[in-house]
């Protein structure tokens, strides 16, 4: 890769990881429109889908460290290919599940696919491609990218339900993961790692992080991250659907097609997306000019806010549409920010173990908030209290990225005698 095109930002790294992306999430952004008609079909309580959901998540979790050691060891585009099959296969043979232990196992399938064709494996090849001047804003756009797939990932899925069994039309997600494969060829070689890092095993990195007191923070900080974006892609449509307060027939949203309480669930995450496509891209703009982990401390605190003042407010339409735009601003700008952080304290070569184990965390709180949700409303008979473990686990995000020492970690070298300096 030549310097003229290492300092160019639309590179076809960027493009190819950012149209993967795209499909990825917006297949998995759709799950929660199949709460009901997986539950009304077998007479499931909302528990048993919820944990194959929450399963689903934390197999992501698992994986994303081992597809990005997968990736750093044989390469990238194994790990794409690995993991764009195992996706199609889950989705696939789960339209065949009957029972609940049935599905909750071929989500751990889903998951892996997950992680072998998500953010651990393709930012960290969009990180390692971009110059230092351009990488948080690179990373920003891929994150946005994501989130464009989220814009018509769930209003597609409620499309397809309308003519189509929640069978089929997860066999249709099951062809069209598939498609990740053709952009493979645009992801060439990245940034060239320096001797140094060539010399470092992937184990000295790991040690060195993991027992540096920021990385562990970074990882407790990111927990929540996942925590509520989870809960809200597969509760929001159900939860909307069921305590939302009538759409006018003569209003705006019924001039547009959304005349149900449904309808506006699914379009709710839709808008989620829309609003984090600017939010995405700002976050990585901002993260190359100001310090990140301030930037994170105030991404939590604005969540923590947006989510204690909607379930405060009476639930109406105009209220569900505000909190998804508010909310889908803040949704990934943590994404390249905390790449984008990890990046710049521990370096390039093994950012995708390194971030994966990190969002192994964010995973951990993804499975929580899933399962939770649905616990909690089998119990209670609505979200109320998981929806306020959201806003207390955003509070402590907001405060533990704030003694985050945010500079590059100093390597020990050795003098030419041998002594480490």
């Amino acid at each position: 890769m030549t310097p003229a095109t290492r300092s160019s930002l639309f590179t076809p790294v960027l493009i190819g990881g950012s149209l993967i992306l795209l499909i990825n999430f917006a297949l998995r952004a759709s799950f929660g429109v199949f709460q009901i008609p997986i539950a009304q079909e077998f007479g499931w309580p909302r528990t048993e889908f919820s944990l194959a959901i929450a399963i689903q998540n934390l197999a992501w979790g698992i994986g994303q460290p081992i597809f990005g050691a997968l990736g750093e060891r044989w390469g990238d585009r194994w790990s794409i290919i690995i993991g764009a099959f195992l996706y199609s296969a889950g989705l696939i043979l789960t339209a065949y599940a009957t029972s609940p232990a049935s599905m909750q196992l071929l989500e751990i399938m889903v998951g892996f696919g997950v992680a072998g064709t998500g953010f651990g494996v393709i930012l960290a090849v969009i990180g390692r491609a971009s110059s230092d001047e351009n990488r948080s804003l690179a990373l920003g756009i891929a994150t946005a990218a994501g989130s464009a797939g989220q814009v018509f990932g769930a209003p597609l899925a409620e499309a397809l339900l309308a003519h189509y069994p929640w069978q089929t039309v997860f066999i249709i997600f099951g062809v069209i993961v598939l498609a990740c494969l053709l952009f493979l060829p645009m992801l060439g070689g990245g940034r060239p790692a320096t001797k140094h890092e060539l010399d470092e095993s992937m184990g000295t990195v790991l040690r060195r992080a993991f027992t540096d007191p920021s990385y562990l923070m970074i990882f407790v900080g990111f927990f929540s991250c996942g925590y509520q974006l989870a809960f809200i892609t597969a509760h929001f449509p159900a939860m909307i659907t069921e305590i939302c307060g009538p759409i006018s027939p003569m209003g705006t949203l019924a001039s547009i097609g959304i005349t149900t309480t449904s309808a506006l669930g699914a379009a709710a995450i839709s808008l989620i997306g829309m609003a984090n496509i600017a939010g995405a891209i700002f976050a990585g703009w901002l993260g190359k000019r100001y310090t990140k982990k301030y930037l994170l401390a105030g991404i939590y605190a604005l969540r923590t806010i947006a989510a204690a003042t909607f379930i405060l407010m009476p639930i109406t339409p105009t209220s569900v549409i505000i909190f998804s735009l508010v909310m889908g601003a803040l949704w990934l700008a943590t994404v390249p920010l905390t790449s984008g952080l990890v990046a710049h304290i521990y370096g390039l070569r093994y950012m995708g173990t390194l971030y994966g184990f990190v969002f192994l965390s964010h995973q951990l709180g993804s499975f929580l908030g899933v399962w939770l949700g649905g616990k909690m409303y089998d119990i209670y008979g609505d979200y109320t209290m998981v929806w306020w473990v959201g806003v207390g686990v955003g509070a402590i995000s907001a405060l533990i990225h704030l003694p985050v020492r945010e500079a590059p970690l100093r390597i020990p070298t050795a003098h030419p005698s041998g002594v480490a300096s």
